[in-house]
């Protein structure tokens, strides 16, 4: 591992100076020979750190794997990324867990890859998956989510939750109720954008009624809740006032949420018919909830952004909207889109990104090598910033398998230069 030295850049803080690398670790002063990185005119964050992404490996490496994934990452500025249990089989219990590092290991993963368990065996939400265990276990599993299906047993989530609460762990809840977003859910989110298309209606409420009850099972349990990919106003609202009243819950953003509107889908429909690029599961939102999870990122109602990187194959994206698979990827652009809605409008300032994309994903994982301050002593965990580049997105160039990009054709910051993972360089432009 050849020691580092970034010269002069500039940190979240507004302070500048040098940042020295030596076998991984920021140290105090620099080695007798390093190799010199000039960032005068650029920003260090610590690394991202991604709470909700899907790997695909094992058991549908045609959309995605661990390899192609990380680099994706890489190049979005994440020295790690906590991957969703929906493989095959699903992240039940240690044995598949172990498995995930293994392999992250063996492919040379280009970013930490922290395995997410399985809240009920095979996500199916019959009986709980081996939650002690993979807590126990060398993964030291802390989040448990059935991403992409919700925990309908009231009775059983509770008892995920007092199972996690014994250890400080946390439920990741895909919140959706089954029977209200019904079979076609994450057609469209509002009348306006189903009329045009001619789509069933995923409801509101399908949403924030799961979230209300969340908040209550966390609140009678003592456990700590993680909503994701929050996307309507009235689930904000049940955070907010529970956030108020001391309940251990936490919420996450996406990028494409913070970005993208249900209006999309209405022009997509006038153009050529439903575009299932912006089928997404919760879906698209109207422009009023947009700017409501902008304010709420900015409040800090909203903990940290999850990417919900979620590639799939062009066979899966290209069945007519109904039977199309939902899901975006968003790795790469994750940043742009922050810096494009949020902080270039001055909403937020970088530290707040630094806590929203690094430290808070990092501490929701228990990960005390990741989220960390750029001071001597610490990881050498880095992304290197230009946030005056600009450039517009083309899904072709992606690293990632899948091409689902929403952001194509759009101009958007392109900021990462350079990430480095554990004292070495994963991407440099």
């Amino acid at each position: 591992m050849k020691p580092l030295i970034i010269r002069q850049a500039t940190l979240a803080d507004g302070t500048s100076g040098d940042l020295y690398l030596i076998d991984g670790i920021l140290a105090d002063a620099p080695a007798a020979t390093a190799e010199i990185i000039d960032a005068a005119e650029l920003l260090a964050l610590p690394g991202l750190v991604d709470p909700h992404a899907h790997l695909r490996e094992p058991g549908n490496e045609a959309a995605e794997t661990i390899a192609t994934g990380t680099l994706a990452a890489a190049r979005g500025g994440y020295t790690c990324v906590l991957a969703m249990p929906n493989t095959t089989p699903a992240t039940n219990g240690p044995d598949e867990a172990l498995w995930l590092l293994d392999r992250a290991a063996a492919v040379s993963a280009q970013a930490q890859v922290v395995p997410i368990g399985a809240i009920t065996h095979d996500r199916a939400g019959k009986r709980l998956a081996e939650l002690s265990a993979l807590a126990e276990s060398a993964a030291k599993v802390r989040v448990f989510s059935d991403d992409g299906a919700c925990v309908m047993d009231a009775a059983l989530l509770r008892a995920a939750l007092e199972t996690v609460a014994s250890f400080d762990g946390v439920i990741a809840e895909h919140a959706q109720d089954a029977g209200l977003a019904g079979a076609m859910a994450c057609c469209g989110a509002d009348l306006e954008a189903c009329a045009a298309s001619h789509l069933p209606v995923w409801p509101r409420d399908a949403e924030w009624r799961i979230v209300e009850r969340d908040i209550a099972l966390a609140e009678a349990t003592g456990a700590r809740v993680h909503i994701c990919h929050v996307s309507t106003l009235e689930s904000l609202d049940l955070i907010r006032r529970a956030k108020e009243h001391g309940v251990r819950v936490s919420a996450e953003a996406t990028p494409h949420h913070l970005l993208l509107g249900s209006d999309l889908l209405i022009q997509s429909t006038a153009r050529n018919g439903p575009d299932t690029t912006y089928k997404v599961n919760p879906p698209l939102r109207p422009t009023a909830d947009v700017m409501a999870l902008r304010e709420a990122v900015a409040d800090g109602t909203i903990d940290m952004i999850g990417t919900d990187h979620a590639p799939h194959t062009s066979v899966d994206k290209g069945k007519p909207f109904p039977a199309a698979s939902p899901g975006m990827i968003g790795l790469e652009q994750a940043l742009s889109v922050v810096m494009e809605t949020l902080v270039n409008p001055g909403m937020i300032g970088w530290p707040d990104v630094a806590r929203l994309m690094s430290h808070a994903p990092a501490t929701l994982a228990g990960l005390d090598n990741q989220g960390q301050p750029l001071i001597p002593g610490n990881p050498a965990n880095i992304v290197l910033i230009d946030p005056n580049r600009r450039a517009v997105v083309d899904r072709e160039r992606s690293a990632s398998k899948a091409r689902n990009n929403p952001y194509h054709g759009m101009n958007l910051p392109d900021p990462v230069v350079c990430t480095i993972w554990a004292g070495q360089v994963t991407y440099r432009r």
